[in-house]
């Protein structure tokens, strides 16, 4: 099955299977540095306006 999905990406792509391979890891990776970028982001946003939040939600 996994062949086959990765020769029909190569044949519609018009690119080498090595390729397509190639490209679905450096998008999965950027992936997850985006998202434990955003993770860390959030965090500092909570830890710097959790006072703010807090009496926000208070009211």
């Amino acid at each position: 099955m996994l062949e086959d999905a990765l020769e029909l990406l190569a044949r519609e792509e018009g690119l080498s299977r090595q390729e397509i391979v190639r490209r679905a890891v450096l998008e999965r990776a950027e992936k997850l540095s985006r998202s434990k970028r955003l993770a860390s982001l959030t965090d500092e946003a909570l830890q710097e306006w959790s006072e703010t939040l807090a009496r926000l939600g208070s009211e």
